[in-house]
């Protein structure tokens, strides 16, 4: 009887070591394999709160903005190093160093000492890299990718810092720290010395597919939206894309390129819900571009995040019916400033399963790096 027990009892654990191993197989087999994450698109709505996405979702009668795509939803701190609330400076350093600083401060840590971006280390790689913005290239955003300098007005120093970064392609506004400056230094000519074509609008440079580019579009700022900037922002991420891509090709590269959604910042500094929801939409656009080219271009990682939150945006009840047609909600902004609340992550892509926690903004870039090193 013994005998036959045991001849159960082995015949039983054989049996779940079959399935066991069977169910890993099937588990297996039913998680592909992904490819190296070769490119990434990082995009930032700069002061785009949870809020501020939700009332864009109310405008469109909660029709799915392309963010929704997203494959992974994550949360991230903003605070700077030396203030709970961080200004875009500081912001925009943090998620493109790794390292917090103090408000104000442009590609450099808390000791102003320079600390490599991540945009420096695709360069390292031979990846090609670019920058698109619906303000100056050299404001704090972008800048943060390009430059380093201790304070963010330091604008004009951030612009001649482009002409050893490596840069690809640069596109958004921003000519009067290029062109037409106090000090009378010529940046375009310098920039056009070093092989790069140069235009003040994306029409100018639609023959041109590969190789070095800067699009200075505005003085300083592009239009808002409310003021018929037009589809800039996703008509130059487009571009953007296309051209690092022909680059990235001939180098047998990847690419880098972070996109910013620059004013629905200044929008919401204003309280000014039309401004945000505009802004918020064209940013959205540039969204659907990047998740669309990640679609048919396996190894791309593409990010979407704010650098903080601005105006405190709170959406309250108007009406004790759901009515999107009657707007069943009203709007309030609590502050002129930014507010210190966490803000979402979107990823999409190759690698994007790391990004789907409550990370610091710290983190953001750190990750970028191991995934293109690993």
């Amino acid at each position: 009887m013994k005998k036959f027990s045991k001849t159960l009892l082995t015949i039983a654990q054989c049996a779940l070591v079959v399935v066991v191993g069977g169910l890993l197989i099937s588990f297996t087999n039913k998680i592909p394999t992904e490819p190296k994450v070769k490119n990434i698109i990082f995009l930032i709505g700069d002061g785009m709160g949870i809020s501020h996405i939700t009332a864009t979702m109310i405008s469109q009668n909660y029709e799915p903005l392309a963010l929704e795509r997203a494959e992974f939803v994550g949360l991230q701190k903003t605070y700077s190093a030396n203030n709970l609330i961080t200004d875009s400076a500081a912001a925009g350093t943090a998620l493109s160093t790794g390292h917090k600083t103090y408000n104000g401060a442009i590609g450099v840590d808390a000791d102003k000492q320079p600390v490599e971006n991540i945009r420096e280390v695709a360069e390292g790689l031979g990846m090609a890299t670019g920058v698109v913005a619906t303000y100056a290239v050299t404001h704090a955003t972008p800048g943060a990718f390009m430059g380093h300098v201790e304070s963010r007005k330091m604008q004009d120093e951030i612009a001649e810092q482009f002409l050893d970064s490596g840069v690809d392609v640069f596109f958004g506004g921003g000519m009067k720290f290029f062109a037409k400056r106090g000090d009378n230094l010529d940046l375009v000519s310098k920039l056009q010395e070093k092989g790069y074509v140069v235009a003040t609008s994306l029409e100018e440079i639609a023959d041109v597919h590969s190789g070095n580019v800067g699009v200075l579009a505005a003085s300083n700022g592009l239009p808002k939206m409310t003021n018929n900037r037009g589809s800039f922002l996703p008509e130059a991420t487009a571009k953007a894309l296309e051209i690092l891509t022909a680059n990235a090709k001939k180098n047998k590269s990847g690419f880098f390129l972070m996109v910013e959604g620059s004013q629905i910042d200044g929008e919401a500094h204003a309280n000014n819900l039309e401004g945000v929801i505009a802004e918020t939409l064209d940013f959205d656009a540039a969204i659907k571009i990047s998740f669309d080219y990640a679609d048919t271009h396996p190894g791309t990682l593409v990010v979407v995040t704010a650098d903080h939150e601005t105006g405190g945006l709170t959406i309250i009840n108007n009406n004790d019916k759901f009515d999107v047609d009657k707007n069943p909600v009203a709007y309030a902004f609590t502050t002129k400033g930014h507010s210190g609340g966490m803000v979402p992550i979107f990823a999409y892509g190759t690698g994007a399963r790391a990004f789907s926690r409550v990370m610091e903004n710290t983190d953001i870039p750190q990750i970028m790096k191991s995934l293109l090193t690993e």
